[in-house]
């Protein structure tokens, strides 16, 4: 799917209802703290060719406390509104539902759009 339609699919779709699902693997550093491990190639012979010996396959993304929560709460069975409302529960710092949806639902359109995470409705 291109990028234009990968917007266009958001623009259509209530997101509160789309359930998320990770591309990508993870690893939980210090404090639960999530680094998300991308590689460096899709192709396993290009991967061959270029990578060097020496350097990481990965390519690692380390996301904050509020990413690494709603990172956590993916689980591919979970809709964007469930984690919105287990996240309100967890911490009653965050500012009123509203404000959870608003800041959830931007921050993975963004993971969607970069490709860490998929939807299981486009699947």
């Amino acid at each position: 799917m291109n990028p234009f339609e990968r917007k266009r699919f958001l623009k259509k779709a209530n997101f509160l209802d789309l359930t998320p699902v990770r591309v990508h693997p993870h690893e939980i550093r210090d404090e639960g703290l999530v680094t998300i491990l991308m590689p460096r190639f899709k192709n396993v012979y290009l991967s061959r060719m270029f990578q060097p010996k020496r350097k990481e396959p990965f390519i690692r993304i380390k996301l904050d406390k509020n990413g690494s929560g709603v990172w956590l709460h993916i689980d591919g069975k979970d809709s964007v509104g469930t984690i919105c409302r287990k996240l309100a529960e967890q911490d009653p710092l965050l500012t009123g539902a509203s404000d959870t949806e608003a800041r959830v639902t931007k921050f993975l359109s963004q993971l969607y759009l970069q490709r860490y995470i998929t939807f299981r409705e486009i699947e």
